[in-house]
């Protein structure tokens, strides 16, 4: 007689419940899922002791007729898919028919649905797997589920469930994800009567994310979009100021499926490049939609995680959207969150100022600040040698402007190049002009004062400082029209150097310089072996070693604008971080990771007094950084206050 037997459908069912029902956030997701693709437009969630006494979801779906909602808890019986090639292109959350038959394996389920809006609906009881059962009843338009008694049969699963309140945000955690991946549905989730999250469900996901973080985090909050040819991706990003210590605030959709998707979170955190603190993740929410045949979803019990068939593609527009959305703001963070905003016209009124002639000779004079004549004359450059442009916006290398010590608005090359032809006569002199040359005029005034249409959009300018001194040898302190603003002068110069020395491991090759003198280093036997092996990506970075014997290395050459004094700790440390790289090196990374060492060595430190011309000059070359807001390891740089702020804070305004 053979020893293999066919197992009963009772027992099959539960271990089926094994894969699927996991814990009680489990069933809710199964339900609220089936709910979503009965395309519902409210979903109500009631769940008693974290969800182990009962689980109610209740939604106004297209709802089941009598027979099928006996058929719905048969195993492998779904309405999402016919035949082989639905696989192919899933556009439903659920398809597999496993949920309800796992569900009603391991506990007692009353199921109440109606198809229309008659009240003739459908009652249907089973309990661990057997019917109970089957009235009429009345019933509004939609399904209405209770879940009883979860692994009252299975007292072995029972018992490694964990408190309820552990349970209960695992709940609480798919609903979120749920209201942010639907935000046309309207959900609502109570605890014991409590009500825990409530969503509009007016298709808003900027609102959806208020309801569900808090409006602080919601007004936070940068859209991003972009879209390739087989991609379209949209959502929210957090400003760098906004961090959370896990990764919990990030939701990845596809398709309206929330998933979890590493590479693409990667991807995101990319586009952060250097303006997150270390292991400081954002709060995030991104949509995707694309065609149902690049994706594969049946690769996950729990169907949370997908398989992309042009995955590159999607990292690639999820990097540079992200980096470009934050590309485009000011990212200094303001030291508190004022209760309300200055009237916008007033700041438009004193950027009108700028352009009329009396504005500009008193700009040409000196700045708008109370004491600024004295502060001008001592922070003003010195005049420019014969031959040289007598613009205080010189081009660095990178192609940004300089700040000039001057202190004129963010608007004055412009000016500056419109006054430099013939002044336009007031009164009855303007009246000699031809209309010819008016026009003429008017349209090079025009061509000056506006931007050409072929040249990128600016990116908006790191704002115009004046310094008035040092807090505590460590935070520079300086003002402009807007308000008060802190430097960290560590974290200045760190980003300064940073850039320097990351163009500079561009190429650095041609920068080494051989050792009369090589530089001994020792390893142990393990490590020497593997460095032997890693000795090409050194010497892209500049770094030229040789075996010297035993598990000694010499240091031949290295790029000579390292760090005086620094060069061989600078060396060690990046063969740590060499060696410490488990999978293929990325020479990129390797270049970053020592332009970042060699930015910290060279930096000025706190507790150093440095004096006003050093931070003028130090204020100059952040402006010209190409992230002056953040340093390599994604500290801020810049805090600010507002003007508004410090005059609420003495009462002067109320």
């Amino acid at each position: 007689m053979g020893k293999i037997n066919i197992l009963d459908e009772h027992i099959a069912n539960q271990i089926a419940a094994g894969e699927v029902v996991e814990r009680p956030s489990s069933v809710v997701k199964e339900l609220v899922e089936n709910a979503i693709d009965a395309g519902s437009t409210r979903i109500d969630v009631a769940i008693e002791e974290g969800g182990l006494e009962l689980i109610r979801v209740t939604d106004n779906g297209s709802g089941m007729d009598p027979d099928d909602c006996e058929t719905a808890f048969f195993r492998h019986a779904t309405s999402k898919i016919a035949s082989t090639q639905d696989l192919f292109a899933i556009r439903t959350l659920g398809f597999r028919g496993e949920a309800l038959p796992s569900i009603a394996a391991v506990s007692k389920v009353e199921c109440l649905t109606a198809p229309d809006t008659s009240g003739l609906g459908c009652r249907f009881v089973i309990e661990g797997g057997t019917v109970r059962a089957k009235t009429e009843a009345t019933a509004p338009r939609g399904t209405d589920i209770a879940v009883r008694e979860l692994f009252y049969n299975t007292p072995a699963r029972l018992k490694y469930m964990k408190t309820i309140q552990t349970e209960l945000g695992h709940v609480t955690d798919y609903i979120y994800r749920l209201a942010l991946a639907h935000p046309g549905i309207a959900f609502t989730l109570k605890h014991n009567g409590h009500t825990l999250v409530q969503t509009l469900g007016n298709g808003d996901l900027l609102q959806a994310i208020a309801a569900i973080y808090g409006t602080t985090v919601a007004k936070s909050m940068l859209p991003i979009r972009g879209e390739t040819l087989d991609y379209r991706l949209d959502g929210y990003i957090a400003k760098p100021e906004l961090t959370r210590a896990n990764r919990g605030g990030i939701s990845t959709v596809i398709n309206g499926r929330y998933i979890r998707n590493y590479p693409m979170v990667q991807a995101m955190l990319q586009g952060y490049h250097t303006l997150l603190p270390i292991n400081r993740f954002p709060v995030a929410v991104l949509h995707v939609q694309m065609d149902p045949t690049l994706i594969d979803v049946n690769v996950h019990p729990a169907k949370l995680e997908v398989r992309f068939s042009k995955e590159p593609e999607l990292m690639q527009l999820v990097e540079r959207e992200v980096r470009e959305t934050l590309g485009k703001q000011r990212l200094i963070p303001a030291a508190s969150m004022p209760a309300a905003k200055r009237p916008q016209e007033a700041v438009v009124q004193e950027q009108l100022e700028l352009y009329r002639p009396q504005a500009a000779q008193a700009s040409a004079a000196g700045s708008r600040l109370p004491g600024a004549a004295a502060s001008a004359e001592r922070w003003s450059a010195p005049a420019p040698a014969a031959g040289t442009s007598a613009s205080p916006w010189a081009q660095p290398p990178g192609g940004a402007p300089q700040r000039s010590g001057g202190a004129a608005g963010a608007g004055e090359p412009q000016l500056r190049a419109a006054s430099a032809g013939p002044a336009v006569q007031p009164g009855a002199e303007r009246e000699r002009l031809a209309p010819r040359e008016t026009a003429a005029a008017s349209e090079a005034l025009l061509r000056a004062m506006t931007p050409q249409e072929e040249q990128p959009p600016a990116l908006p300018a790191f704002p115009k400082l004046h310094p008035i001194g040092q807090l505590h040898g460590t935070y520079i302190v300086a003002q402009n029209e807007e308000g008060l603003f802190l430097i960290d002068q560590h974290a200045a110069h760190e980003r300064i150097n940073y850039e320097h020395y990351y163009d500079k491991f561009g190429n650095p090759a041609e920068a080494s310089q051989e050792l009369l003198v090589p530089l001994t280093l020792e390893f142990t036997a393990i490590e020497a072996e593997k460095l032997a092996d890693r000795l090409p990506q050194l010497e892209q970075a500049g770094v030229y070693l040789e075996p010297f014997g035993g598990a000694s290395f010499l240091v031949r050459a290295y790029p000579h604008w390292l760090p005086a004094g620094e060069e061989q700790a600078l060396i060690e440390e990046m063969i740590e971080w060499l060696l410490g790289e488990k999978k293929q090196v990325d020479i990129g990374k390797l270049r970053e990771k020592a332009a970042i060492m060699c930015s910290c060595k060279a930096s000025i430190k706190a507790n150093q007094s440095i004096g006003l011309l050093e931070i003028e000059t130090l204020l100059d070359r952040l402006a010209a950084c190409r992230n002056p807001y953040t340093c390599p390891h994604g500290r801020p740089i810049v805090v600010s206050f507002s003007t508004y702020e410090l005059e609420k804070m003495f009462k002067r305004v109320m």
